[in-house]
């Protein structure tokens, strides 16, 4: 696609963005009111049609999940995931708060197309703004009418509430948001059943991303055939890149899927700082295997990324010039999901402190090439083998940077 423009990104900017009166000025809640006037299974098939793909990381179909939503359930459920806390991913947090409703309209619409009528916003608990403004915004769509009772005459009633956690990572995992949503402690819960069929409160629940519900709007209006045309044959549409680390202009750019990871980085981001050579990149969040610059070219795709021995996640670029020390990159992220694991399966629990060890040793050279082999053999050990994907999110950076970097670590040990 050579012309572009921002449709997720467009109000951001604008002066009191994150007021309904804003939203409504520039085609707010135009798209609920064509997709009301729709039958739901309609509104579905232009999702469908639209290609539209998770953001959350996972990039399951949407239009898909909708599909697997029960016809004859009398209590059905929409659960709004916004507890974003991969590292070097902000993007569902730039949206909360400074257009909600966005999110808000294209909740609305999800929740009509699957016949839910109650809606759950979990949110991060650290977004203090964002909870504000998710219920600053709930409560403005009540008084406007696209909340509440018969929904613009269209006979729809719908619910939204917010309810904020505790800080946990794990919780943004759906089945572990699903537990905390009921009180409960945020552990995973084991699949199959999916939400789908039995989630909140044992009744068939939707979750969705942020970012994902933000595209809808978008596709109920210009149509899921426009919305196809972004992106590439494999990876549709707009999505929004963070870009983080080494770079003078670090920050949100919304771009179409595909494109190349080297524009991103050098005409969006502004560059490496002070000229210095790249040396890796994550390039969809913390959980996703590095990058090297010989690597740079790659579109940013779901299959593209995956093509090339990483993954899209959530769009989240972290880039580290040629200063960086990669042993302590890898300890830091590493650190953090030991301390974010709900410690339920034992890989997860015992296999991160013990890799966290090793690269403790490792980072304060005081450790041996026997600690390169142990913290290998507990990751491969760990990939694909915990309760949820959170253990193989630990385990991929490992991975990646001891096949990518392996000489950084041999340095650092006493060769004993």
């Amino acid at each position: 696609m050579t012309n572009w423009e921002p449709i997720l990104l467009a109000n951001v900017n604008r002066p009191n963005s994150e007021k309904i009166e804003t939203y409504m000025r520039y085609g707010g809640y135009e798209a609920l009111r064509k997709a009301l006037k729709m039958t739901p299974d309609q509104v579905t098939a232009e999702v469908k049609l639209s290609e539209l793909r998770g953001r959350g990381g996972a990039g399951f179909p949407t239009g898909v999940k909708w599909g697997f939503m029960p016809k004859d359930a009398p209590v059905k459920y929409l659960a709004v995931n916004t507890d974003e806390g991969e590292p070097g991913t902000f993007k569902d947090r730039l949206i909360v708060e400074r257009d909600p409703h966005t999110i808000l309209e294209g909740v609305i619409i999800a929740a009509y197309a699957i016949g839910a009528h109650r809606a759950f916003v979990y949110i991060r608990g650290e977004f203090f703004l964002g909870v504000k403004r998710w219920i600053k915004a709930i409560s403005d769509a009540y008084q406007k009418g696209f909340l509440g009772k018969n929904i613009l005459g269209s006979g729809f009633d719908l619910d939204v509430s917010v309810h904020r956690g505790a800080g946990a990572y794990i919780c943004g995992e759906e089945t572990a948001m699903i537990e905390s949503l009921e009180g409960k402690r945020g552990v995973p819960r084991k699949k199959p059943p999916f939400p789908a069929q039995k989630g909140l409160l044992g009744q068939p629940t939707i979750v969705q991303n942020c970012e994902t519900l933000a595209n809808v709007p978008h596709i109920i209006l210009r149509g899921g055939r426009w919305y196809a045309s972004i992106g590439t044959e494999k990876s549709r549409g707009m999505k929004i890149f963070c870009v983080s680390g080494n770079v003078n202009s670090p920050g949100n750019f919304e771009l179409p899927l595909g494109t190349p990871l080297k524009e991103i980085i050098y005409e969006h981001a502004g560059g490496v700082r002070r000229g210095r050579d790249i040396k890796a990149i994550i390039p969809g969040g913390s959980s996703t295997p590095f990058l090297t610059a010989e690597k740079i070219n790659t579109p940013m795709g779901f299959e593209t990324l995956q093509a090339a021995g990483s993954a899209l996640g959530t769009g989240a670029i972290i880039v580290m010039d040629e200063t960086t020390d990669m042993v302590e990159v890898v300890r830091h992220v590493t650190r953090f999901y030991v301390h974010e694991s709900c410690g339920y399966c034992f890989p997860c629990r015992i296999g991160g402190k013990r890799m966290l060890s090793s690269l403790e040793k490792l980072a304060g050279g005081k450790g041996s090439m026997r600690d390169i082999e142990d913290l290998e053999y507990v990751a491969k050990g760990m990939y694909g083998r915990t309760f949820c994907p959170l253990g193989t999110g630990m385990a991929e950076p490992v991975l990646s940077a001891l096949r990518l970097f392996r000489p950084e670590f041999e340095k650092k040990t006493t060769k004993n």
